[in-house]
C-alpha cells in the first residue's frame, strides 16, 4: 500500500498505521469497494476526514438511486472537468461495463461536442455541465431532472458530483496515481 513516486504526500505504510488509520482502511477494503485505488491513501494521512469522505463515496457510488450507468456518466464528466488522471482511469472501464458508449466518453474525455442515444445521457451530461460551468443549474433542466428521477435521486446527483470533485481536486493536489497506471488519458 505505497503511492506512486508521483505523490507529493509521505509514503504510507500500513504496518505503522495508528488505530483509526486501520479502522478507515478495514472498513475501505471489507466494504463494496474493496480495494484502496484512489484517493484513499492521500486522504489516511487525516484518518477522521478519510473516514467521512470514504463512507461519503460509499453512498454516492452505490446508492444514490441513479443506475451505475449513469453515475458512471457523471463521474466521467467530472474526471474529464478536472482532468483528473487516475479518477478517470479507474472510472473509465467501469464506465464502459456499465454500458456508456466507448464513442461517448471518447468525446467528453477530448471535449468534443457528445452525440447522445439515450435522453437520460444527454440530461446527466447537461445536469453536471451546467453546474459546472455555470455554478448553477437552469430552472429547466433542474426540472427535466426532477420529472425524471424525483427530488431525492437529483439531490444525490448533486452529492455525487460534489464528491467526486474532491476526489478528483485529491487525486490532482497531491499528484496521485491509479494502481497499475502507466499512461494518462489527459495531457500534463
Amino acid at each position: 500500500m505505497t503511492q506512486t513516486p508521483l505523490s507529493r504526500l509521505p509514503a504510507f505504510d500500513a504496518a505503522q498505521a495508528l488505530p483509526e488509520q486501520k479502522a478507515v482502511l478495514d472498513e475501505i477494503l471489507s466494504g463494496p469497494r474493496g480495494n484502496l485505488n484512489g484517493p484513499f491513501l492521500g486522504w489516511i494521512h487525516s484518518p477522521e476526514l478519510a473516514q467521512h469522505a470514504q463512507r461519503l463515496g460509499a453512498f454516492c457510488r452505490y446508492q444514490t438511486g441513479l443506475s451505475l450507468h449513469h453515475s458512471e456518466l457523471a463521474i466521467l464528466v467530472t474526471a474529464a472537468r478536472w482532468q483528473a488522471q487516475a479518477e478517470w482511469y479507474i472510472h473509465y472501464p467501469i464506465a464502459l461495463k456499465a454500458g456508456v458508449p466507448e464513442a461517448l466518453a471518447e468525446q467528453i474525455r477530448t471535449g468534443a461536442t457528445p452525440q447522445f442515444d439515450e435522453p437520460d445521457d444527454a440530461l446527466i451530461y447537461a445536469f453536471t455541465t451546467e453546474l459546472y460551468d455555470a455554478k448553477r443549474v437552469s430552472d429547466a433542466t433542474y426540472a427535466r431532472a426532477v420529472e425524471r428521477f424525483g427530488h431525492e435521486t437529483t439531490i444525490n446527483l448533486v452529492g455525487l458530483l460534489g464528491y467526486y470533485a474532491l476526489v478528483a481536486m485529491t487525486l490532482n493536489v497531491f499528484g496521485m496515481r491509479a494502481e497499475g497506471q502507466t499512461t494518462l488519458p489527459f495531457a500534463e
